[in-house]
């Protein structure tokens, strides 16, 4: 059961981890304790950071495919 919650939450996450441990060098399941564990401390901030930045790599996405007018 531990392990289906842990798939799904995986599979639904918006890959802020994953792209944080790509740059950084280092393993997504650390920055996810990071997460886990920081937001524990200071009541949840971090989750508000997290969803930041899941949405400005949601934003930057759909902002590269943009055509420039000049190119149609």
């Amino acid at each position: 059961m531990i392990k289906k919650i842990q798939r799904y939450w995986e599979l639904q996450a918006f890959g802020v981890c994953t792209k944080l441990g790509d740059k950084l060098g280092m393993a997504p399941s650390n920055i996810r304790v990071f997460f886990i564990y920081i937001s524990f401390l200071t009541y949840g901030s971090p989750v508000v950071v997290y969803l930041a930045l899941a949405f400005l790599m949601k934003m930057r996405s759909h902002l590269r495919k943009r055509s420039i007018v000049w190119e149609l």
